[in-house]
């Protein structure tokens, strides 16, 4: 069997686990999660990194690895090069990540391949999830921020949709984690950190919150989703975990403009990075196997 590793690295974290090419799916012995501070110096990023990988790694044939990364951008996602700017990361700005992590774990940069954090979402669904027999698929995960992802049938890319106009602001404003917060106090005048705790809350409250995301996520779909013409929807994060709460409304909307979209829930949500960064890895490395 050959040997994949998946890898997810966000802003304070990367998260990590061998992945089953044959059953698609996480070997849930050999995850590995440790927190990075993204603010440190390349020094610092890299030690963190390359010692939680060693730990996945340690008993694996090397020259038979295959490593597949999903990150966030802005990133020169075929070179491996960081293009992160501002914040965090930003002291390997322009560094060749792809190099410097094959010199340091002893393989070859033609083992690692990078995918962007939105597009490895949807690749993760494609390759063990619930969209393995679709060809035309948007991505959305809906949680502290916006992802869009869009599958053309080859690979996902990331569509960055999460700042265009929606209403009088931008389509994170409405969709994201923030907004049910923001809503919750206006109406209330107290606070909540999520969906979760809006779950505790009077059945009316609840009504009016997610109806009116409802009607927002439906607007979203009809100015942004139906161009694309995707066979299916799907979604994923931690808004996704209460959608039987909005789907109704949701569902009436889209049929009112006619728009027929089977609408699917993440099956492994967490895991789709992870999942989807190894997936992307292998397909890569039989791409460049028959050039």
């Amino acid at each position: 069997m050959q040997n994949i590793v998946g890898i997810d690295i966000g802003g304070s974290h990367i998260t990590m686990a061998q992945v089953d090419p044959e059953k698609r799916e996480i070997i849930s012995s050999t995850y590995v999660r440790e927190h990075v501070d993204s603010f440190g110096t390349r020094e610092t990023i890299f030690s963190a990194w390359v010692s939680a990988i060693e730990k996945m790694i340690h008993d694996l044939v090397r020259n038979e690895l295959l490593i597949g990364i999903a990150m966030p951008g802005p990133f020169d996602y075929e070179n491996g090069i960081s293009l992160m700017q501002q914040g965090k990361f930003i002291d390997i700005y322009k560094v060749n990540i792809k190099d410097e992590l094959a010199q340091r774990l002893s393989v070859s940069p033609d083992q690692i391949h990078f995918v962007n954090d939105a597009g490895a979402f949807l690749e993760g669904e494609v390759f063990g999830g619930c969209v393995q027999e679709y060809n035309k698929i948007f991505g959305v995960t809906l949680g502290t921020g916006l992802g869009t992802a869009f599958y053309n049938g080859e690979t996902a890319s990331d569509e960055d949709l999460w700042d265009s106009p929606f209403k009088d602001s931008i389509c994170e404003d409405y969709l994201a984690t923030r907004w049910f917060v923001n809503q919750y106090a206006a109406l209330t005048g107290k606070k909540i950190s999520g969906t979760k705790d809006l779950l505790d809350e009077p059945e009316d409250i609840q009504t009016q919150i997610f109806d009116e995301y409802a009607d927002s996520f439906a607007g979203f779909i009809i100015k942004y989703v139906k161009g694309y013409n995707p066979e299916v929807l799907v979604i994923g994060g931690n808004i996704a975990k209460v959608y039987p709460y909005f789907k109704k409304r949701l569902n009436q909307h889209l049929e009112e403009h006619k728009i027929n979209l089977p609408i699917k829930i993440s099956a492994i949500f967490e895991d789709a990075a992870i999942l989807g960064a190894a997936g992307y890895a292998l397909k890569k490395a039989r791409i460049n196997l028959t050039k």
